[in-house]
């Protein structure tokens, strides 16, 4: 990579650094100045106005994507003598890094990754939109499991054979990245010699490489049939492959069997389950930050309220399952330390047994609806793993906060209590324990402003039971995402579809 050599401005983008060059194009990584945001932008070059129509028709392509796993076109210039347009910079490493690195994916991880990746060309293809290539390089994985794909779109109609190719491209690169030896990787490396026409006669659709990874998750997260795939490669019966649909049928007898049971008289008839309210939708476009900034936003789904004891219970259980064929560590944070063990809370036997009784706990009336706490971040990251979803960051929390809402610390703060119950801490678009309750782990680090040359440390949000004055507009600032106390607490955000 190249630095700009003459720090030149495209309109309010500074150029900070040349990251590619074909014989058409630059690729700069910029800053947007107006909202002091990092982007990318693709620049034709000035000996190569002639191929204009071409770049802009492809623009314009990218441009009618609308999709929250495919990056964004933020704006396209095309005056005499400068013709460029700028483009979401997707956060994360490729998985063309994690190739180069030597990091490979655990299968449910991989399962996951495969089954977004083909959810964003089903909709490429339901538009008939042409694509580029896609590669290993096009495909980027946060810190926190958050995948993104860059802008493939292109001008054109879309190849009869666009996904027969694609398939079998990344069938064959994604096998360098699946971790042998754990619990689903034959799944995984027989899917993936599906994708590439091994065995059967001829390569799958994406939407069956959708369906089939979401198999192999649910394979994952559940007791293992006593079904074993086929390793890919090896010859079989030609048609589609019966083992996978074998083992579904086995582990739809599982669960009737488990529903039965669970289904069994209870000698202490549970609390009742009430009815909670749905996620709230802030749309894309720009929003205020805690900071007195403003930040763009794609559109996202954020949970009204916190992650509750029965919620979390259920994960738990999830888990006790999976500990009986050693898979309990399935939805960990990869970078997780070796020597945690546990996803329980802090004295959690005798919280959940208060919490069925409607009993107390450290002197407060508890239910199964109100927020679970004595959790750490480690924790938060795996249950939002388990239901595909992710932390919010302190801009989505803040962002979905601020909605309908001109005053946040006006909002009254309320006791820990269940999240079902009248409120006055609750915001017009329904968000429930913003100001009160129980303060809220984030997604990511951030800077203190009071010390803006210091580290960048874990970001706890919101306010708290335990801190009278704290309020909607409170944060705290860790560097110990082990930490644990009984007014920490999380909730999770979605994508808008």
């Amino acid at each position: 990579m190249n630095p700009a050599s003459d720090d030149r401005q495209l309109g309010e983008y500074r150029l900070k650094q040349l990251l590619a060059e074909t014989p058409l194009t630059r690729t700069w990584l910029a800053e947007q100045v107006s909202v002091s945001r990092r982007v990318l932008v693709d620049e034709l070059k000035e000996d190569q106005d002639p191929h204009r129509d071409v770049f802009l028709r492809d623009v314009r392509a990218k441009a009618a994507v609308e999709h929250p796993l495919i990056g964004s076109v933020y704006e396209a210039v095309a005056e005499p003598g400068l013709c460029f347009f700028a483009h979401e910079l997707l956060p994360g490493a490729t998985l063309a890094d994690r190739l180069q690195a030597g990091e490979p994916l655990k299968p449910a991880r991989l399962a996951h990754v495969l089954r977004r990746i083909a959810e964003a060309h089903i909709h490429h293809a339901s538009l008939g939109q042409a694509t580029s290539p896609l590669g290993l390089e096009n495909v980027h994985l946060d810190d926190q499991g958050v995948i993104r794909l860059d802008n493939l779109a292109i001008s054109g109609p879309r190849p009869e054979d666009q996904a027969l190719r694609d398939v079998v491209a990344l069938g064959h690169a994604l096998r360098h990245l699946t971790t042998d030896g754990q619990p689903g990787s034959t799944r995984m490396l027989t899917l993936l010699g599906w994708m590439c026409g091994e065995g059967i006669d001829a390569p799958i659709s994406w939407e069956q490489v959708r369906d089939f990874s979401t198999q192999i998750e649910q394979q994952l997260t559940e007791p293992a049939p006593p079904v074993a795939a086929t390793r890919a490669g090896s010859r079989r019966k030609k048609g589609l492959p019966v083992a996978l649909i074998g083992g579904i049928g086995v582990l739809m007898l599982i669960g009737i069997i488990l529903l039965a049971l669970k289904m069994r008289p209870d000698p202490t008839p549970p609390t009742p389950r009430v009815a909670l309210p749905d996620a709230v939708l802030v749309p894309a476009g720009k929003h205020p930050t805690p900071d007195g900034t403003e930040e763009h936003l794609r559109a996202f789904r954020i949970s009204p309220h916190e992650v509750t004891i029965r919620e979390y219970a259920e994960f738990l259980e999830t888990l006790e399952t999976l500990a009986k064929d050693q898979r309990e560590r399935t939805f960990d944070h990869e970078n997780q330390p070796a020597e945690k063990s546990s996803h329980l809370p802090d004295d959690w036997t005798a919280l959940l047994t208060a919490a069925k009784s409607g009993g107390t706990w450290n002197k407060r009336p508890v239910s199964l609806d109100s927020p679970v706490v004595g959790i750490d971040w480690w924790d938060c990251a795996a249950y939002a793993e388990w239901k595909q979803a992710r932390l919010p960051t302190q801009e989505e929390w803040f962002a979905a906060l601020r909605k309908d809402v001109a005053v946040p610390e006006a909002l009254k703060p309320a006791d820990w209590q269940p999240v079902t119950t009248d409120s006055t801490d609750r915001t017009p678009a329904g968000l429930v324990g913003m100001a009160g309750s129980v303060c809220e782990w984030t997604r990511r680090p951030g800077t203190n402003p009071a010390n803006p040359l210091g580290e960048r440390k874990w970001i706890i949000i919101g306010g708290s039971y335990l801190k009278p004055g704290t309020n909607a507009l409170s944060r705290e600032w860790t560097d110990d995402r082990s930490l644990r106390r009984p007014d920490l607490g999380f909730r999770l955000v979605f994508d808008a579809n």
